[in-house]
């Protein structure tokens, strides 16, 4: 399949659901931010990404990364490619002014990592991770630090990382290892290995800023005692010339299921040199900035896995014939139907759709309060940042879940040519299904959820959405036109705090009930919260198509998308609050010893 950017429907949720003009005119940085600015940027990161990366992707996915000797070469026309992206600006797209960038929002790079990282999720890794680093130093780094490194990551020269795992702990970062002992001159020496390190080591830059987590001599244990540290691959002058190579090596790449151009390192730290970025012992609190950057681009994967899907799925559905619709002939000068007729094939592309575009929705949402905790002040940027905590787990954690979904449906309404790499369906799952993964698992972003952010707030966070539901829902209640849209959501929303209630009364009892009901209530808050969005197309668009458009079609898909979301995907928040409602017992009751007969 060739990857055509949803531009119309991009331009849909950034203006007219999300009011972008509104929103950008609310930041004073922002305020130059007019909509056919943004229009221009995403329809340049539209033309790049159908004509440059997306060709890549297949010969990609074939060729894979190659490493030999401690280097690692990206495949054919991605270092070409790469250096095109960084002098189109897209490197420097929301970073500060002040080190070369354009001080452009990140709801406007959220929208062109969707495009590039659906034409190729793989290429769009190497600079995606540097966007993270680039944040955190902004952020963190010393006036010295930002001098040093910030012009070359925001220009695409350097490239950053984030290097967080080792072999022995995954998502436990409170049992890393890695050491820092400091030296005389104010530096440090790190040493220790990190693994699953993406775009660790590639032939794209002269640089790579890795962002490591270690120790310092005597730290408290746990994950109150780390730290966060700048080691380069090649030490850096005052001046900000190379100096001499930094004793970071790669020591390998993995032979993974997807992803085959994105080289995932592990890395080797031979007593390098490395800086501290912000104090001591703080290192998870500042690498807390790159990490919910990470998680917004990851819920970014879930959603072009759902786009790239339907955009196959729809092509292939429309001209493949079989069999005759059960409801009477509808090709009558063809051999048989089009699939497109039949209700089993439609229910798979609804459900492709319904993910693309309110996963857009959400993504895009979550976008708009980042860019007021990065710009805005005071109890605005408080409350923006109380929303993402909530929301961010919620949309990494669902939507690369139904993304994973949507790709499998992929491989599907193609049949046995969905299972055959030319049709780039497999593919599609293959590469999404590591989004369920990184960056914290499904399992661990719904504890995240549950735990820390919904029961660890006492429910504050919780009641700021929704109320922003029961608000929205109370100004809709009179219009017999949203009915089908507002009661269901009205009820789902009080149910969620009820839901909340009834989970924090039985982990007073068992604390595993916390475990055991966080990944039911991660997709019951997901479902919850797609439809609120859902709600609010379709006001938008009903109150569109009452004020008179050329685009009925447009407008009537999305009031229609909506309603098949309402009667057949939300219904499944049925069963994972019945789930719930049995406790942990289930799963707690066997004996480990049992498990094995």
């Amino acid at each position: 399949m060739q990857y055509k950017a949803p531009l119309r429907d991009m331009q849909f949720v950034l203006h007219e659901l999300l009011d972008s003009t509104s929103h950008y005119k609310s930041i004073p940085e922002y305020q130059e931010v007019e909509k056919d600015i943004i229009d221009s940027y995403i329809e340049a990161a539209a033309s790049f990404a159908e004509n440059e990366i997306a060709p890549l992707n297949r010969s990609g996915d074939e060729e894979g990364c190659t490493f030999e000797n401690g280097k690692v070469t990206t495949p054919k026309g991605f270092k070409e490619a790469y250096k095109q992206y960084c002098e189109l600006g897209f490197s420097a797209l929301a970073a500060d002014e002040e080190f070369g960038g354009q001080n452009m929002p990140f709801s406007l790079s959220t929208v062109v990592n969707e495009i590039m990282g659906s034409a190729n999720w793989s290429f769009s890794m190497y600079p995606g991770l540097s966007h993270g680093a680039i944040q955190t130093l902004e952020h963190h780094g010393t006036d010295e630090q930002k001098a040093i490194y910030l012009e070359k990551m925001v220009t695409g020269e350097w490239s950053g990382t984030m290097c967080l795992t080792e072999a022995h702990a995954g998502s436990d970062l409170g049992i890393i290892r890695t050491k820092a002992e400091p030296n005389d001159d104010g530096s440090y020496s790190i040493t220790g290995q990190k693994i699953f390190i993406s775009a660790g080591e590639h032939d794209m830059t002269e640089n790579i800023v890795h962002i490591v987590l270690a120790r310092l001599p005597g730290a408290p244990a746990g994950t109150k005692g780390i730290s966060l540290f700048i080691v380069p691959k090649i030490n850096v002058n005052a001046d900000g010339s190379l100096a001499e190579p930094n004793q970071v090596t790669c020591g390998s790449i993995e032979h993974k299921m997807g992803i085959k151009a994105s080289a995932t390192c592990v890395m080797n730290f031979d007593g390098a040199k490395g800086f501290l970025v912000g104090p001591e012992n703080r290192g998870l609190n500042c690498m807390f900035t790159f990490m919910n950057i990470a998680r917004i681009l990851t819920a970014v994967q879930g959603l072009t896995a759902s786009e790239i899907a339907f955009q196959g799925s729809l092509e292939y559905a429309k001209d493949r014939l079989a069999m005759r619709s059960m409801s009477g002939v509808k090709a009558p000068d063809k051999v048989a139907d089009p699939i497109i007729v039949h209700p089993a094939v439609r229910n798979m592309l609804l459900t492709e759709k319904a993910f693309a575009e309110g996963g857009r929705a959400l993504a895009y949402y979550l976008s708009f309060f980042a860019d007021i905790v990065v710009k805005g002040t005071g109890e605005e940027q408080e409350y923006a940042d109380q929303m993402l905590s909530l929301l961010t787990p919620i949309a990494k954690a669902f939507l690369t879940e139904t993304g994973y979904e949507a790709a499998n449906h992929g491989v599907q309404v193609y049949g046995g040519h969905g299972f055959i790499s030319e049709w780039g369906m497999e593919q599609n799952v293959r590469d999404t299904r590591i989004a369920c993964l990184y960056e914290g698992t499904t399992e661990i972003q719904s504890l995240d959820l549950l735990g820390r952010k919904v029961l660890g707030s006492k429910g504050k966070m919780l009641a700021n959405f929704t109320k922003v539901i029961a608000d929205f829902c109370k100004e809709h209640e009179a219009d017999e036109g949203m009915a089908e849209f507002i009661r269901p959501l009205a009820d789902l929303n009080a149910e969620w705090t009820d839901l909340t209630g009834r989970i924090a009364k039985q982990a007073a009892e068992n604390p595993d009930s916390v475990g055991a009901a966080a990944v039911d209530y991660m997709y019951f808050s997901g479902y919850v919260t797609l439809a609120y969005l859902w709600a609010r197309m379709v006001a938008v668009a009903k109150q569109t198509l009452a004020n008179g458009t050329t685009e009925t079609g447009f407008y009537d898909a999305k009031i229609k998308t909506a309603q098949f979301y309402f009667s057949k995907l939300l219904p499944r928040t049925r069963t994972y609050v019945a789930r719930i409602d049995t406790g942990a017992e289930p799963y707690m009751s066997m004996d480990v010893d049992q498990f094995a007969f």
